[in-house]
């Protein structure tokens, strides 16, 4: 079979080059999306002989599923710019090329944070859906937090090997990107009827920190598993201090 491979970006020039050169013998066709990146995003793409298209960001799942029709074969995998094959993962694939067995294919996400490798707190093995004949399932989830789902009927299979997600090199990278995440997740619950009552504002957040440090042994990632945990707490008061907010304004 032959793979197209579908990158959306805003930016990335940080990361793109590596993000394309895991894919070097892996995909025969790479389309970049992009919602109009300023920096060298455009020209890093056309280095690596990828087909850059431009469309307008209407929300991650929206530009997810946009992207998919711009491939030029119905198999698709699909990463995010700061996110690259593993050898081991690259070369799974390659023999799914030569002989797939199931309809969909899941893989770990390994993610490194300001220069660390978080293996505990949720964030491992991270279990994503990436690889899939585009034409049985679609993105779907909730704003910004997207998935690919199956339609039901369709077999997926998992691989070896790890995507390597770059995350954040800093701190404040964290901290911005929670400040940007939380506004799309609070006006997407408004926008379903969600509430955000004291229960939520208040338990939700100590129950992140203890499942996320305790129970899923964010602890044992050192001084990062701490500020992980941490940090996703806040995240999660963010959340739904905003949601109340959105609702007072409506009032």
């Amino acid at each position: 079979m032959e793979l197209s491979a579908v990158i959306i970006t805003l930016n990335e020039e940080r990361n793109l080059d590596r993000c394309l050169r895991s894919l070097v013998g892996v995909a025969d066709d790479v389309v970049v999306v992009d919602s109009g990146s300023t920096d060298r995003t455009r020209e890093i793409a056309d280095a690596h002989g990828a087909r850059f298209i431009h469309h307008t960001f209407e929300g991650h799942i929206e530009q997810k599923n946009w992207a998919i029709t711009q491939a030029s074969h119905p198999w698709v995998l699909s990463l995010d710019a700061d996110e690259a094959l593993s050898p081991e993962l690259a070369e799974s694939i390659r023999r799914v090329k030569a002989a797939p067995e199931a309809d969909g294919y899941s893989m770990n996400r390994l993610t490194n944070y300001c220069g660390s490798w978080i293996r505990h707190g949720g964030w491992y093995p991270d279990r994503k859906l990436r690889l899939w004949d585009s034409s049985k399932g679609a993105w779907t989830g909730i704003n910004p937090h997207d998935r690919y789902e199956l339609r039901p009927g369709h077999r997926e299979s998992h691989l070896h090997g790890d995507l390597l997600h770059y995350s954040y090199y800093t701190l404040d990278d964290h901290v911005r990107q929670v400040n940007f995440f939380t506004t799309i997740a609070a006006k997407d619950l408004h926008r379903r009827g969600k509430r955000g009552g004291f229960i939520k504002l208040f338990l939700s957040p100590a129950a992140k920190f203890i499942g996320d440090y305790v129970f899923r042994g964010g602890f044992l990632d050192g001084w990062h598993g701490l500020v992980i945990a941490r940090i996703s707490a806040h995240a999660t008061f963010l959340k739904y201090a905003k949601l109340r907010e959105l609702r007072r304004a409506k009032t």
